[in-house]
């Protein structure tokens, strides 16, 4: 096989690939073995038929076509390997040259990874926020725990603002009544304004058993956007009560018998926190900083795709949760040229930052083990809530183990980054670097403190609700 190779660009190439018959045997071989089951030859069992007839039969040119096509695929593979390029995407393939048992000729344009050399990424200097926790911060989340051991108690007053109210509601549009439009015994926060415009002005002043009617606009349903008259009762007027912030209630919501003990596992944990916070932050710095110092060209078509795949998981996600496009460039105040931008410039980033990990691991022969794919789909199947046999499983039957491996010999690359970088705190103080693994660790022994901390709420929501 004779391979020449042109650079159309610093991106992509053009493959030029000659090969003799000869070393066509074994597509033909192949070619011969498949059609010689779909024939049918009077005299010979089904995949018994000689190469002879079966040129007579279905014609040699028919013949010829389906053992090329069989193999330029390997042809192609042979010569990208042979010549040491690194091929991103499908190739356009075109025959140029097939005459019977002489010789075959095809050329391959593709896109590849730009030839550079990473240099200079030793000493990055990064400054990331302060990891320092302060006290107000340590109250608000003693105050969501409170919040958390909260009970609802009766009240004999009008309801206010702040009110949990037990209500009916019905509706009717011209005086005729909305069958399908009513509800009874739901549960109200006033003041939260999540259901009806008006209602929370209605509800207010109310007494138990006390109804009014108000004008509004119907949302959702067959009658969505449609003027109506509401009417509402309210059942029950009921406020949250706190518990006090004493030992009695450390004990009740932890596993410490103080309030003082409580308060310092609050701060501990959420200094925990902020330092994973401060590690992440200091690694997404690095990286872009790293990005920023390279100048390399990139094949649009990569980018293009990176740009497809990111809008395709964007509008899955916003489908799942029952979301508009619309509903979700209006909640992020973007319009739609400000979106498409936005995902552009994301994904070019995302491609640049992976030619230069991937060229940094080759530079520095970094590479993957068997127990750190292993690790790698333990890790992410705890992110998608599946199991990792599942993960294992799927990445397999779609060919990804080759992406699972990519992710994880660039994180490996950037680990090398970040050993060799310098992370500095707003105050000036050095923060020391811990590897993606060291990160991941602490984040499961914080999900499982965190988990901890819930269980006493969650047991006693049980209780409440039993």
């Amino acid at each position: 096989m004779k391979t020449d190779v042109e650079e159309l660009s610093p991106t992509r190439v053009k493959l030029t690939v000659e090969v003799p018959f000869e070393e066509l045997e074994h597509a033909f071989d192949e070619t011969y073995k498949s059609l010689a089951k779909q024939v049918r030859i009077k005299g010979f069992r089904p995949g018994k038929a000689p190469a002879r007839l079966i040129d007579r039969y279905v014609g040699r040119g028919a013949v010829i076509s389906e053992a090329v096509n069989h193999a330029v695929p390997e042809l192609y593979n042979e010569a990208i390997q042979k010549e040491e390029i690194f091929a991103l995407g499908q190739p356009e393939v075109e025959v140029t040259k097939l005459e019977d048992n002489e010789e075959i000729a095809f050329t391959a344009e593709v896109d590849v990874r730009p030839k550079f050399e990473v240099t200079d990424y030793e000493g990055i200097e990064v400054t990331v926020d302060d990891a320092t926790v302060t006290d107000e911060q340590v109250e608000d989340q003693l105050a969501n725990l409170r919040e958390r051991f909260s009970t609802l108690v009766g009240v004999d007053r009008p309801a206010e603002v702040g009110d949990h109210v037990s209500i009916d509601l019905s509706a009717a549009i011209d005086g005729e009544k909305l069958d399908d439009v009513q509800a009874s015994g739901l549960s109200y926060e006033v003041g939260t304004n999540t259901m009806l415009d008006g209602l929370d002005d209605a509800i207010q002043g109310l007494s138990e058993g006390e109804s009014t009617t108000f004008a509004t606009k119907l949302v959702g349903g067959e009658y969505e956007g449609k003027d109506a008259e509401v009417t509402v009762t309210v059942h029950s007027i009921k406020v949250k009560e706190l518990p006090e912030l004493d030992d009695e209630f450390a004990q009740l919501a932890s596993e410490f018998d103080t309030i003082q003990e409580l308060r310092d596992d609050v701060r501990n944990r959420l200094e925990q926190n902020r330092r994973l916070q401060q590690l992440s932050q200091g690694r997404d710095r690095a990286l872009e900083k790293l990005v920023d110092s390279i100048d390399i060209p990139l094949p649009d078509a990569v980018i293009e795709d990176e740009v497809k795949r990111r809008r395709e998981s964007l509008e899955a996600q916003l489908q799942q949760s029952g979301l508009t496009k619309e509903s979700y460039l209006e909640s992020q105040e973007q319009s739609e040229e400000e979106f498409e931008e936005e995902l552009t410039k994301g994904a070019t980033s995302a491609v640049k930052a992976g030619f230069i990990l991937d060229q940094l691991a080759l530079q520095e022969e970094l590479s993957a083990d068997n127990n750190e794919l292993s690790q790698y789909v333990v890790e992410q199947a705890q992110r998608m809530g599946v199991s990792p046999d599942q993960l294992a499983q799927h990445l397999v039957e779609s060919n990804q183990i080759r992406v699972a491996y990519t992710e994880v010999v660039r994180a490996k690359a950037m680990d090398l980054v970040l050993e060799k970088a310098k992370i500095t705190d707003e105050s000036g103080n050095v923060v020391e670097q811990e590897t993606e693994a060291d990160e991941a660790e602490e984040s499961e022994e914080a999900a499982a403190d965190s988990a901890e901390a819930e269980a006493p709420a969650a047991d006693a929501e049980k209780k409440d609700a039993e």
